[in-house]
């Protein structure tokens, strides 16, 4: 495979709580060893029915937020037609609708260019998986 085109899957713990996960580190760490000081594009993708990736402020309660926020849009109630799992768990398969189980990111100087307060990070509602995979690929 050609170094301009890198690929790689981080396997992600989550537990059985719903959760947001800071994955901003393992995507610069990807980026040192495979981006090489290249411009580009970094894409991750979440390859999970009921997981998405979202682009938002974390430690200051914004992650706290979105789950809250997600509880609302998606309530963990009997509403829903898929019915296997926990209680609720139709909406867990609702969430990528919401949270796309992807993003595309730039690479500029082998770095990562977020905003200030963004980081990368893995929305989990789905308390029956607790472990989840994400493939992050470099296209340089």
């Amino acid at each position: 495979m050609s170094d301009a085109f890198t690929t790689r899957v981080l396997n992600v713990a989550t537990g059985s709580t719903e959760r947001v996960a800071d994955l901003t580190g393992d995507c610069e760490a990807f980026l040192r060893e495979m981006a090489a000081g290249r411009d580009g594009l970094l894409n991750l993708f979440v390859p999970h029915a009921t997981a998405g990736i979202a682009i938002i402020e974390t430690g200051a309660g914004s992650d706290d937020d979105l789950l809250a926020a997600l509880h609302t849009l998606l309530p963990a109630d009997d509403r829903w037609q898929h019915r296997h799992g926990s209680p609720g768990h139709g909406r867990d398969h609702v969430l990528p609708a919401i949270v796309p189980p992807h993003a595309t990111l730039p690479v500029v100087g082998g770095r990562l260019e977020l905003g200030t307060w963004q980081s990368v990070c893995l929305v989990d509602t789905n308390k029956d998986n607790p472990e989840r995979k994400v493939r992050l690929t470099f296209l340089g």
